[in-house]
């Protein structure tokens, strides 16, 4: 069996699971979910757990069950606590602001680079205006949106300047050394 699918998954009090054939739904103080369960996977709630089985033991059986798992978890987790993702930034200049659901960025481009959140993501701009913390239900989108952010202006391999996640340690080269 699956080392991942086969753990169970608890239920906070808070969180509310309805399953109709092959459809998940979560429901909590954050926000709802719903995921249609693949073929070979099922599901079963008992005692304030949700338990993840398969049909057989085929590869394609075995992949899904411990993804279908770790969305699940995922989606607990999400309406439950939700999720946060913190990106620095590195570099004379660079600074980011929050304006109507809209990131400002200036990343040392001729002009500012805007980024639209999407629903259900929201942005906090320390008082530096280096440092930006993104936080969100759907960890899936959450990642995503952490990286198109990041893709604006990703950090450079000489001076490390640009847009990284909190905690990210870079590689960098060695410049060219001048003549003597």
């Amino acid at each position: 069996m699956s080392r991942i699918g086969k753990k169970p998954i608890e239920i906070p009090t808070s969180v509310k699971i309805d399953i109709k054939d092959t459809t998940v739904s979560v429901k909590g103080q954050k926000g709802e979910f719903s995921f249609i369960l693949p073929g070979g996977v099922n599901i079963l709630v008992a005692d304030g757990r949700i338990v993840i089985g398969r049909e057989s033991d085929s590869k394609v059986h075995r992949a899904l069950h411990g993804l279908v798992r770790s969305v699940v978890s995922n989606m607990v987790t999400g309406v439950s606590e939700g999720y946060k993702r913190t990106l620095e930034m590195k570099g004379v200049g660079y600074r980011a602001q929050v304006k109507d659901n809209k990131l400002v960025f200036t990343l040392g481009y001729s002009y500012p680079k805007e980024y639209a959140l999407p629903n259900g993501v929201t942005a906090v701009v320390d008082e530096k205006q280096t440092t930006i913390t993104l936080a969100a239900f759907d960890k899936q989108l959450l990642g995503q949106v952490a990286a198109n952010i990041k893709e604006l202006r990703p950090p450079d391999a000489y001076k490390g300047k640009g847009i990284r996640y909190a905690g990210e340690r870079l590689k960098l080269k060695a410049g060219k050394t001048g003549k003597k």
